[in-house]
């Protein structure tokens, strides 16, 4: 789709499952299961939008999913429904070779949005699966992916960052910055201390991912907050100040891990917010 002057193209990865409990936390399973129904494990149906952004001689791809680097029980735990590469994906749907990606962008280095910064060759050696990209990592969530809490350690493989030092490819960022002009990477502590959301202004339009602050469109209620997030105060006081915006701003939302609607708008009706599906294309 047109973007101000940028074309943008969601890629998704592919499906998994979480378990719905550790999703939304506090919430009790039987208001969260009327949006999110789970099967028989207590899991729900998630899926890894990924994003491509054309902005001139640069592009740029916004998450990496959840990567190919999977022994047949951990896809199993986490019901991973794989249909197709994500170099594949993008290929297919942003018409672009791996090769050709300039730069990748991550907003925190957790598996399902960094696993495919990496992928295993032929030799067996894990590289960098975009081999002329630059790789963009807030320097904080480096630090913290490299001596992570007891809490979130799990959610951390060195596999998907340590390769691309190796290769000259990592560049540590500050809390706030530009990607490209219009594209800024903003941190909002609550998910951890350090992950960041993307938004990209173009022709006083805002396209922002909110990448695990707000995952789906179910998480839109303020107190609807994951079990995983480390300061889950500190997200409420986000979605606090970043919802109401982009309603009162008409923001195109994406929601990076919901399986059935990735784009929408968030609306305010008798005082309750939630989240619309999105009606056509930016010019």
């Amino acid at each position: 789709m047109k973007f101000g002057d940028y074309r943008v193209e969601v890629v998704p990865d592919c499906e998994f499952r979480l378990d719905g409990g550790a999703m939304f936390g506090v919430v009790p399973r039987n208001l969260w299961s009327k949006y999110c129904p789970p099967d028989d494990q207590n899991r729900i149906r998630m899926n890894m939008n990924c994003v491509f952004v054309e902005a001139g001689k640069e592009r740029v791809l916004i998450e990496t999913g959840i990567g190919d680097k999977w022994s047949e029980k951990h896809r199993a735990m986490y019901g991973i429904d794989r249909r197709r590469g994500l170099a594949e994906s993008v290929r297919a749907i942003a018409g672009v070779a791996p090769e050709e990606i300039t730069i990748v962008v991550n907003t925190h280095l957790h598996f399902d949005h960094a696993g495919g910064n990496t992928i295993v060759d032929g030799s067996n050696k894990i590289v960098p699966q975009f081999p002329n990209a630059r790789y963009f990592i807030s320097e904080a969530e480096y630090e913290h992916a490299e001596t992570p809490s007891e809490r979130d350690k799990a959610s951390y493989f060195p596999e998907n960052w340590r390769p691309l030092k190796g290769s000259g490819q990592l560049e540590l960022k500050p809390a706030k910055y530009e990607v490209v002009p219009g594209l800024t990477m903003e941190t909002y502590p609550g998910h951890n201390r350090s992950m960041q959301c993307w938004r990209l202004d173009q022709n006083s339009q805002t396209l922002f991912g909110f990448a695990d602050l707000v995952p789906m469109r179910a998480h839109v209620p303020f107190a609807w907050v994951m079990g995983y997030d480390l300061y889950p105060v500190e997200t409420v006081e986000a979605k606090k100040k970043l919802l109401p915006q982009a309603a009162r701003e008409a923001w195109t939302c994406l929601f990076y891990h919901d399986p059935d609607e990735t784009l929408c708008r968030i609306v305010e009706k008798q005082g309750k917010l939630s989240a619309v599906h999105w009606e056509g294309e930016q010019k």
